[in-house]
């Protein structure tokens, strides 16, 4: 571990940044920071621990030369005038997945990549190595049932698990996130176009993980999907040195609404569904086996895995009625979503609804992306916010040029979340289910409520 002992953080509000904040304040370091804005669950968290800023906004008497490192988040601009003035000190400066890679040199590294899946993978895999006692550090972006804190670093953990996002490091430092870890044991569980506005070609995109593939160690692994064409052309194209182990879908079957899945003829029921989540696990399993954990004990583990949050969340079960929400927004991961809900459920109605609200989503050249997205749905809806487009400094998009992006008969396009609500209040949920997908929350809809407004006409 790299002995740094004063840390500021600039943006320290962020999901990653302001937990790495708390994992350094449990190591004893004195740490620092700022923000303009700070929702919750990070003002609370950081209250709790003494670290929430005093006051919103940028200040630069938090910056001086005794500070050991300033730690970057994406969420400030490069003209921050923290920033400027850690420059003007010759401050080491550091974006968050860097500083990760700086105190993890003497760890073997684990780092999970891929368009989708990411969280649930790395979930799995902090799943089973708390099952098991084994002593890891990690990074993961989702808060998961059973930790305090989605960032933890220690001395003598000799793995370190970290979800390898591709989006930007950092304002003044542009290589995505996955390229700054260089793993020992890396996963990819698919491509799929992402992040428009940073990477504006698919060959684009595509080239950030020919990148990871690139950095991972010589006498490494590398477990990927073997179904994933683009992974595959990668995969042949670079030949590496390193073992290559692909990964499909155990075999499993469906037995009133449990999914069972099958591996060396023992049968295991699991509290997870749908092809993308058995996928997921079969990938963590093979990463699990990498890190000396047998099949047999990481699937033990996994039976009891309830899932990462908002993936594939059950937000209330009824008799006849289950609501779950996940936090699908790409075209493949809404037509995996739906598919699974569909698969578990097959004598169910299914209501799937999901909301344009990244700047991919809500971008008129990708909206033809999403061309037969959620079919396996029987009632298909689409909200967006036209203020969201504004705010984004995106062009306006109409409801038609959505129908015609999803290409769907029959679907429903809202741009009022009242509306929304009063539709779905409207609908007799016996023996029908709903599916909400959004990265955001339907403009302020607290799916808790809504579950109670619309189970309690059941």
């Amino acid at each position: 571990m790299f002995a740094i002992m004063k840390v500021h953080f600039i943006a320290i509000g962020g999901s990653a940044m302001h937990n790495l904040a708390l994992a350094l304040h449990d190591m004893g370091y004195e740490v620092t920071g700022s923000d303009d804005e700070i929702f919750e669950p990070s003002k609370g968290r950081l209250a709790k621990k003494g670290l929430l800023p005093a006051e919103i906004g940028w200040h630069t008497q938090l910056i001086h030369s005794k500070l050991d490192a300033v730690i970057l988040g994406m969420h400030a601009r490069k003209d921050n005038p923290e920033l400027l003035k850690a420059q003007e000190l010759n401050l080491p400066i550091y974006s968050y997945p860097e500083y990760l890679y700086e105190a993890s040199k003497s760890k073997t590294r684990v780092v999970i990549g891929g368009s989708h899946g990411k969280t649930s993978i790395t979930s799995m895999i902090l799943h089973v190595v708390q099952h098991v006692g084994l002593e890891c550090d990690y990074m993961v972006g989702a808060q998961l049932e059973g930790f305090d804190n989605m960032v933890k670093l220690t001395d003598k953990a000799k793995y370190i698990i970290l979800e390898g996002d591709e989006y930007l490091s950092s304002p003044i430092d542009r290589r995505p996130k996955f390229h700054l870890y260089q793993p020992h044991i890396a996963l990819l569980s698919g491509i799929a176009w992402d992040h428009i506005n940073v990477f504006p070609t698919f060959e684009n995109y595509v080239d950030q993980f020919r990148i990871f593939i690139d950095k991972i160690d010589s006498s490494g692994s590398l477990v990927f999907y073997e179904k994933d064409p683009e992974i595959i052309k990668l995969v042949n194209e670079l030949n590496p040195d390193f073992d290559a182990i692909g990964y499909n879908i155990p075999e499993y079957q469906i037995e009133n609404g449990i999914t069972i899945i099958t591996v060396n003829g023992n049968k295991y029921p699991l509290e997870i569904f749908g092809e993308h989540n058995l996928q997921n696990l079969l990938g963590a399993v093979l990463v699990l086996e990498k890190m000396g954990i047998t099949k047999e004990d990481s699937i033990t583990a996994l039976s009891s895995f309830k899932g990462a949050s908002k993936r594939l969340e059950l937000v209330k079960r009824a008799e006849s009625t289950v609501i779950y929400k996940d936090f699908a927004h790409s075209p493949s991961k809404l037509k995996a979503t739906t598919a699974a809900m569909k698969n578990q459920f097959p004598n169910r109605q299914l209501i799937a609804c999901m909301e344009l609200h990244t700047f991919s989503s809500l971008s008129k050249a990708f909206l033809s992306h999403y061309d037969g997205a959620m079919q396996t749905a029987d009632t298909a809806i689409v909200y967006y916010n036209p203020h969201t487009l504004e705010h984004k400094k995106l062009a306006p998009i109409s409801k038609e040029l959505v129908a015609e992006g999803f290409n769907q008969k029959g679907l429903l396009v809202f741009t009022d979340s009242h509306k929304l609500k009063k539709f779905l209040n409207a609908q007799d949920w016996n023996n029908k289910n709903l599916l909400l997908m959004s990265s955001g929350n339907f403009d302020g809809i607290d799916y808790n409520e809504l579950a109670e407004e619309l189970l309690g006409k059941t």
